[in-house]
């Protein structure tokens, strides 16, 4: 069986990126995906950035790596006043052109269960953990119509895994900003990687703590936007905003 590991919002925290490094490298994946936030929220987002691109083999993209281009974009000058500038700045145009690069939507197969897999907004809604079974329905299909056995979803910072009758309802959780227990979290599959027979799949979250106080103490090095709410949100899990 392989190991795939799913994982997304890292939002410039890398206190928790590095510690989800280390069970990585323990856990051995055959695969890695990305799906959204690499950047926004936290300081550090040019070292989360770069860790993504250096650790995962497939990417999509999140509703504040679209903001960050999309801002970039639309700033007057390199002295943009806006208050988000600190994020595409801190980033630079390769970046920015890494991020406007990326899918907002795949899929991926394991043991005959064709996954899509979304970050949430901008494509579709914040698939939150709280939705009935009728709202998290229109998650199951995709842009072009196709429906899936199951999603894999990202942005709302609460990982769950869901049954519905149409299949699995998954949420990796977030790597640096998470809702509710203040802990790194990401998604654990093991299953026959690309088959369409089905066969036995395991399905499991990782919930890793990690040094949340050196978090919010690195915040203070940076002109992070709403600094105090983001050092609130990685001490606590309760958010502000």
């Amino acid at each position: 069986m392989s190991k795939i590991i799913f994982l997304a919002d890292l939002h410039g925290n890398m206190p928790a990126t590095l510690t989800l490094e280390k069970e990585i490298e323990k856990i051995q994946p055959d695969d890695i995906w990305f799906l959204g936030d690499a950047v926004g929220k936290g300081p550090e987002n040019d070292k989360t950035l770069d860790w993504v691109r250096n650790h995962c083999k497939h990417y999509i993209s999140g509703n504040w790596d679209v903001g960050c281009v999309q801002g970039a974009k639309k700033a007057t000058s390199e002295d943009d006043p806006a208050a988000d500038s600190f994020y595409w700045k801190q980033l630079g145009k390769e970046r920015l052109d890494w991020l406007e690069s990326l899918p907002l939507e795949d899929e991926v197969t394991i043991s005959g269960i064709n996954f899509r897999l979304i970050h949430g907004r901008p494509l579709a809604i914040n698939y939150h953990s709280y939705l009935s079974m009728d709202e998290l329905k229109d998650g199951f299909t995709d842009t072009k119509g196709k429906l899936h056995g199951g999603f894999i979803s990202a942005d709302c910072h609460m990982p769950y895994i869901r049954e519905t009758d149409l299949g699995y309802a998954i949420n990796t959780g977030s790597v640096g900003n998470s809702l509710g227990l203040p802990r790194c979290h990401a998604l654990l599959v093991e299953g026959e990687l690309g088959s369409p027979e089905l066969s036995p799949i395991s399905m499991s979250i990782l919930s890793i703590p990690y040094d949340n106080q050196l978090a919010a103490k690195i915040a203070d090095d940076y002109p992070v936007p709403n600094r105090e709410a983001y050092k609130k949100e990685v001490l606590t899990g309760v958010y502000s905003r």
